[in-house]
């Protein structure tokens, strides 16, 4: 094996390790310049390359490059890396060992070519991301991070379930397309589907991000839901379950997020909209389509991102991501302002940025595909994003009322990395054959056709307005301190008192059964003392003639039983 054959993934995990021992300088130059490296170890491996190591008879693909897992291990790498910038500022051993790690893991499941390395680095996600919860260190992060913890085990638990059944009906546990229709890949399937927080299972998302340390929820926003997106497009290209349940996650977050007072909290469900349309495409299973849902799922670690830094600036000098808090923060931070407008029209899909060039190629393979109803429900879901990450996070944190906040502009750090993901999300837009030149299929349509523009446009425009209208009419939904009911509501009050009662049960049958024991173990221990105690027939001294009796009565039927034997 050489340099060029070691999966990027594991140089990551084995910096994140060696960075717990480090001083802070060193650490630095270790986050900084490990993703640099493992982004020139991939682009220095050929297309096609395979690795396998055998292990108890089974061959391990360490490491297997396609056109799939390429565009995947580029996005993932230059996240850790933004991350690693924009997180210079703080002196965290545990934030940076866990980052790289977490990085690492992802790094490694999309190069992995076989469901059980797969495991290993999905489950190592897990483990490493909870860190970046737990690291706030308050009692809110705590809940939140075991209830995340439980989530994300679940799912790898589902896992491993459905890899040995897999394995035990096909014989193989190859990393590839798995059709639905056994238990095992039914169980694959909600395990993937969990990290990709589908409806009803999505919750953990904005119960954990928004408790998550400033840095360490760009981080969660760029690996876990997308590697599921990976996961889904190798295994179940072409599933057409997925298209209804794409759609249902593009539309039910706009609704939640419009009257969602935590910004953070309002990028974490705008997140669940984004990762519709990645499914949606996935489902559509063409090449065009699935070109859009890898398109889309690399700018939106880039954007996602970006909106995140700037909201973690915000938090970072203000104290608070309360948009009823907020306000009038263009004065004191200009430049934050002017990152978060570019991210913020990137997921809009506005023309000349990321997100315009990486939808277009999901809405025109619903459309090639005769989907008409999806193509529409997916215009519907951009213009709510527009609403509610376009015109909504931008607004409240640097317009609308002033807070009175007087503070400083954000860290030279994090300027840098905004900067960089803003210049990303521009470039992009202006140049998509940069990215298109790395998709699993070839790209032959421009994406600024006179259609898709002027659509676009008008519909951006037209939510602009609408926006506009319902500020100026007292209509839209009052930004003002709440908690806002999401599905988790149901096992975290409904589910309490279920538990209570099943507790209340427990007890009561174990009750029961302990004083069964009670009453029959009383009972042998009277009959014995009977027999046996000071008083009892057995306990008693016996006279010397009684005694002899029964002596020669054991010896005779001892004579007899070895007489017998001996016959």
């Amino acid at each position: 094996m050489t340099a060029i054959d070691v999966n990027p993934g594991l140089l990551m995990i084995a910096a994140g390790l060696l960075a717990c021992l480090l001083p802070r300088v060193g650490r630095q130059l270790l986050t900084l310049g490990t993703p640099v490296a493992g982004l020139l170890l991939l682009i220095a491996t050929p297309m096609g390359a395979l690795t396998t190591l055998p292990i108890f008879g089974y061959d391990l693909t360490l490491l297997r490059l396609d056109g799939l897992a390429f565009p995947f291990g580029i996005i993932f790498l230059i996240a850790a890396f933004l991350n690693a910038i924009f997180a210079l500022h703080q002196d965290d051993r545990l934030q940076d060992s866990a980052v790289m790690i977490y990085g690492g893991a992802a790094v490694g499941a999309v190069l992995a070519g076989d469901l059980a390395s797969l495991f290993i680095y999905w489950e190592l996600t897990a483990v490493s991301s909870v860190f970046l919860i737990l690291a706030s260190r308050t009692e809110r992060a705590y809940s939140a991070a075991m209830r995340y913890l439980v989530w994300q085990i679940g799912s790898g638990v589902l896992l491993l379930a459905g890899i040995l059944l897999h394995y035990q009906e096909t014989g193989s546990m190859a990393f590839t397309t798995i059709t639905l229709g056994s238990v095992g890949s039914w169980a694959i399937f909600l395990a993937f589907g969990i990290k990709c927080a589908f409806p009803l299972l999505h919750n953990w998302v904005q119960d954990a991000y928004p408790e998550a340390t400033i840095t360490g929820t760009v981080a969660l926003s760029a690996f876990t839901t997308k590697l599921a997106v990976y996961a889904f497009a190798r295994s179940f290209a072409g599933e057409e379950l997925l298209i209804p349940i794409g759609v249902v996650m593009t539309c039910f977050p706009v609704f939640f997020a419009v009257i969602e007072n935590d910004l953070r909290r309002v990028l974490a469900f705008s997140l669940n909209n984004q990762l519709g349309f990645m499914l949606v495409g996935i489902g559509i299973g063409s090449e065009i389509a699935i070109n859009g849902a890898v398109s889309h799922a690399f700018a939106h670690i880039i954007y996602k991102s970006l909106l995140f830094m700037s909201m973690g600036a915000v938090l970072y000098r203000t104290g608070t991501v309360k948009a009823s808090e907020l306000g009038g923060l263009y004065k004191s931070m200009p430049l934050t302002t002017i990152f978060c407008i570019i991210g913020a029209l990137s997921i809009a899909g506005f023309p000349l940025t990321s997100g315009f060039v990486t939808k277009n190629l999901t809405l025109t393979g619903a459309e090639y595909a005769g989907y008409f109803w999806i193509w529409l429900l997916l215009i519907f879901a951009s213009a709510g994003v527009m609403e509610h990450s376009g015109i909504k996070i931008p607004f409240f944190a640097f317009f609308s009322h002033d807070g009175g906040h007087r503070v400083k502009e954000a860290p030279v750090n994090m300027l840098i990395a905004m900067g960089i993901a803003a210049g990303a999300c521009i470039f992009i837009g202006i140049f998509p054959q940069t990215l298109y030149s790395i998709l699993p299929y070839e790209v032959t349509k421009s994406p600024y056709s006179v259609q898709s523009v002027v659509t676009k446009t008008q519909l951006l425009t037209f939510s602009i307005i609408a926006f506009g209208v319902l500020i100026r009419a007292g209509l839209y939904p009052k930004e003002i301190p709440s908690t806002n009911l999401n599905t988790d509501w149901l096992y975290r009050h409904v589910g309490r008192y279920f538990v209570g009662v099943l507790a209340y049960m427990a007890r009561w049958a174990w009750a029961g059964v302990c004083g069964g024991w009670r009453a029959t173990l009383g009972a042998a221990h009277g009959l014995i003392r009977r027999h046996y105690g000071p008083d009892g027939a057995m306990g008693s001294a016996w006279p010397t003639g009684q005694m002899a009796f029964w002596a020669t009565v054991m010896i005779a039927a001892y004579s007899l039983i070895g007489f017998w034997y001996l016959l």
